[in-house]
Formats: structure tokens, sequence, C-alpha cells
């Protein structure tokens, strides 16, 4: 499902069980845009109230799934799709309560995220790195807090205004604009 060539990316939404070509599905790059198409496990299509929502605050885009799939498109084509990857792995584990599952979960996102060994390392400063490792003495829900909002704010920052300029986003927007003009 995941193109690896960021030169060729592909959006895909879930939508009321009915495939759905957009008026223009291909960017000036050569990017095949998006594909709405029927699947429990891919997000929901947006709604174009959803996808100007999403240019009022990074939060908005943070808050629907089909906000944060659209952004870690964007991010894996800047390869930086690590950071996306990470910040929601730190929200599943906020969500477990056992105790067992938690320190396994934790160790996984260390070894994934956090460890210098690992090719999807997340930029953090030293001081955020120490707080992970005494944390990771008796991982918790809340071990990774700090360095889960570091990565948050480079996103907000960095990636967040080049999204909102990007073509994957303005070309969904006049996708959707295109479609509710249609019906």
């Amino acid at each position: 499902m995941r193109n690896q060539n960021p030169m060729n990316l592909t959006i895909l939404f879930h939508c009321e069980g009915r495939c759905l070509l957009p008026a223009t599905n291909s960017l000036s790059n050569n990017h095949s845009f998006l594909s709405f198409c029927s699947s429990s496990s891919l997000s929901p299509a947006p709604t174009l109230e959803e996808v100007n929502a999403w240019a009022q605050s990074f939060d908005k885009l943070m808050l629907t799934p089909a906000g944060r799939n659209a952004f870690r498109e964007f991010l894996r084509t800047e390869f930086s799709e690590e950071n996306m990857l990470f910040w929601m792995a730190c929200e599943e584990l906020k969500q477990e309560s056992n105790k067992s599952v938690i320190e396994e979960k934790a160790r996984l996102i260390y070894e994934d995220y956090i460890s210098i060994l690992s090719p999807k390392e997340v930029s953090l400063d030293s001081r955020v790195r120490e707080v992970i490792n005494r944390n990771m003495l008796e991982p918790s829900q809340h071990t990774f807090d700090d360095a889960q909002l570091q990565i948050y704010t480079l996103m907000h920052r960095d990636s967040y205004p080049r999204f909102m300029n990007s073509a994957i986003y303005k070309d969904l927007l006049q996708s959707l604009s295109e479609k509710s003009i249609e019906a």
C-alpha cells in the first residue's frame, strides 16, 4: 500500500465503501495524488470542512486520522516520517494500562526512535534523552512525554508550514472543493 518513492505519492482514504478518484489525480511533479478507496484499515476520507480546518491550526490537523495520514505522507516526502510514527507510538503507549505491555512498548519505542543505532532515530536534545534514560528504569505511559512534546513542536514549527504550502495539501483541498461543487 505504501509507495517507497516519495515522488510518486498516493494517499488513501476510506470513503463510504466506494472507490472515487478525484477530478485531478496528478501533481505537477508526476506525483499520483489521491485515491479514495474502501478499506477498513485506511483513514476515513476528510471532508472539505476538515481540510479547511487543518489550515487554522496544527492541533486541528493532528486531531483527525485523515489529517495525520495526509501529514504523514507529506513527511515521508521530506524523509522525516519517523517524527509522526514516534508521536503516534507515544499516543498508543498512553492508552495502555497493562504494566508488562507498557514496558514492552516503551522498549520498542526506545529501540525504534530513541536509540542512536536506529535508522528511524528522532532528533532530540541531550536533556530530553537523559530524562528518557532515567524514565526507562521504570517505564510508564509517560516515559516519552518530554520527547513527544519536543517532536510535536518540531513538526508544528518546521514541517507544518511547508505542508500547508505543499502540492499535497493544495491538491487535496482543490479536489474536495471540486467534489462539493459537483454535489
